[in-house]
C-alpha cells in the first residue's frame, strides 16, 4: 500500500517531486507509525464490514479501526465480536488488498479470545486499540497482547488511547502521565502510536466543541494535549507518534463565525466549487485543526467519516519548501551547526535547533511524499477526492 496509491501513476507523477513510498503491515514500526494518516473508525457491527474495508481501501484509506467499544451498544458486543470473526474470514478468503486493520476492544480478555477465534485470518490484523489507557488499566491490555502474539506467532501492535479523567484532571495529570510513560516504555516494541480521546476529555466537563472551533480553542483540552506531547512526544528518541483528535462533524451546521478558508488558494478552475463544498460540510474547521495538530507535535488523525480522509492526507504531504529546508539542515557538512538562509530566501534555518524538525519532516516525506514546487494543497486534495 501507499498514500495516494488509489490515483493513477501519471497523476501521481504530476503531483509529486518525491512520491510516497510503498509499505506493508510488516514494514518497520517507525515507518508504519508515521504512515497511519487518517485512521478511519468503523463500528464492528456493520453487516457488510468486509465490503466497507475493501471500498475504503480503494478510496485511499491506509488504516482502519474496527470498534467494539464506545461506537456500539453494550448489548451488541457479543454479536459484534462474532461479526468481526466472520468478516475477517471473508476478507482472508477474498485475498483483496486491505489497509492496516486494528480492533478497538473493551477488556483485556477480548484480545487473546479474538486472536484465537480468528484463526489464520489474524494475518490481516495489525493490532489492537486500547481504550482509557493508564498505567493500572493499560498493563493488563499489553500483557494480553503479548499473550495473543505468542499464541498466534503473528506480530500485533498496540495503540493506547489517552482519554481517562485522571489524565484530564490537573491534580492527577502528572502522576498519570508518568505512569503511562513508564508502561509504554516497557512495552515500546509493541506500541505503534498513542491516540488522543478528546471527546472523552470534553465529556468530563460537559463540553462539546462546535464546528467553528478546533480542539485547541477548548483551553482545557489544549492544555492536556500540550502536556501529553511534553511527556510522551519528545524528539530525543524517548517519544512516540501521537495522533490528532477526532473531528466530529460532516454535515452542514448553522454558522456563527466566518469560514476559515481564504479564497486565494481556490481561484483557479473548479477550485472555488471545492472551497464551497468544504465549507458546506464544515471541513474548513477540520483543515485548520489538522494544521494545528502538526504545529503541536501530532501526526495522523482519528476520523469517523470517509470525507475526512482526503484532507488529512493532502495536508500531510511535505511541501517542496519544507523538503528543501530539511535537506539543507541535514547535509553532512552542516553537522557542526551554524545558520543559513533557506533556498527559498524567506527564512533562517538554524541547523542545531531545527535538526529534529528536519528529521521528522524527512520521515513524513518518506510516507506522504513531497509535492512538486508548483503543487499546493488544493491540487492534492482534488486528486485525493478523485475529482
Amino acid at each position: 500500500m501507499r498514500h495516494f496509491g488509489h490515483i493513477p501513476p501519471a497523476a501521481r507523477e504530476g503531483l509529486f517531486h518525491q512520491e510516497p513510498c510503498e509499505f506493508t503491515a510488516g514494514s518497520p514500526a517507525r515507518l508504519l507509525a508515521a504512515a497511519l494518516g487518517a485512521t478511519l473508525y468503523c463500528p464492528a457491527t456493520r453487516p457488510r464490514l468486509a465490503d466497507d474495508v475493501v471500498k475504503q481501501t480503494r478510496r485511499g484509506v491506509v488504516s482502519m479501526v474496527l470498534c467494539l467499544e464506545d461506537s456500539i451498544h453494550d448489548s451488541e458486543v457479543d454479536s459484534a465480536e462474532a461479526n468481526l470473526v466472520r468478516q475477517f474470514a471473508d476478507l482472508d478468503e477474498r485475498g483483496a488488498a486491505t489497509p492496516l486493520l486494528f480492533i478497538r476492544v473493551r477488556e483485556p480478555g477480548q484480545i487473546p479470545d479474538l486472536a484465537r477465534r480468528m484463526g489464520s485470518s489474524i494475518r490481516l490484523l495489525s493490532g489492537f486499540v486500547l481504550p482509557k489507557f493508564t498505567e493500572e488499566r493499560g498493563t493488563p491490555f499489553l500483557e494480553a497482547l503479548a499473550e495473543a502474539e505468542s499464541a498466534t506467532g503473528h506480530q500485533l501492535y498496540a495503540m493506547p488511547v489517552l482519554e481517562s479523567p485522571e489524565l484530564l484532571h490537573l491534580e492527577t495529570r502528572t502522576e498519570t502521565l508518568t505512569g503511562i510513560a513508564n508502561v509504554v516504555d516497557k512495552y515500546r516494541d509493541r506500541v505503534l502510536a498513542l491516540r488522543l480521546g478528546v471527546t472523552d476529555f470534553c465529556s468530563a466537563y460537559g463540553l462539546r466543541r462546535s464546528p467553528d472551533m478546533t480542539a485547541y480553542d477548548v483551553r482545557i483540552v489544549a492544555g492536556v494535549i500540550a502536556d501529553v506531547v511534553n511527556v510522551l512526544g519528545r524528539a530525543d528518541g524517548s517519544g512516540f507518534t501521537i495522533t490528532g483528535p477526532v473531528w466530529e462533524y460532516f454535515r452542514l451546521q448553522e454558522r456563527m463565525f466566518k469560514p476559515q478558508l481564504r479564497r486565494s488558494p481556490f481561484l483557479e478552475g473548479r477550485a472555488e466549487e471545492l472551497r464551497t463544498a468544504l465549507i458546506e460540510h464544515d471541513l474548513d474547521g477540520l483543515l485548520r485543526e489538522i494544521e494545528l495538530d502538526r504545529a503541536n507535535g501530532l501526526l495522523g488523525k482519528t476520523c469517523i467519516h470517509p470525507s475526512h480522509v482526503p484532507p488529512v492526507h493532502a495536508l500531510s504531504v511535505v511541501s517542496h519548501e519544507e523538503f528543501s529546508d530539511a535537506q539543507d539542515i541535514l547535509r553532512p557538512e552542516r553537522d557542526g551547526g551554524g545558520v543559513l538562509r533557506s533556498a527559498y530566501t524567506n527564512k533562517m534555518n538554524e541547523v542545531k535547533p531545527h535538526r529534529a524538525w528536519a528529521e521528522r519532516t524527512i520521515q513524513r516525506a518518506e510516507v506522504f511524499g513531497v509535492a512538486r514546487e508548483d503543487v499546493g494543497f488544493v491540487e492534492l486534495l482534488t486528486a485525493g477526492l478523485g475529482e
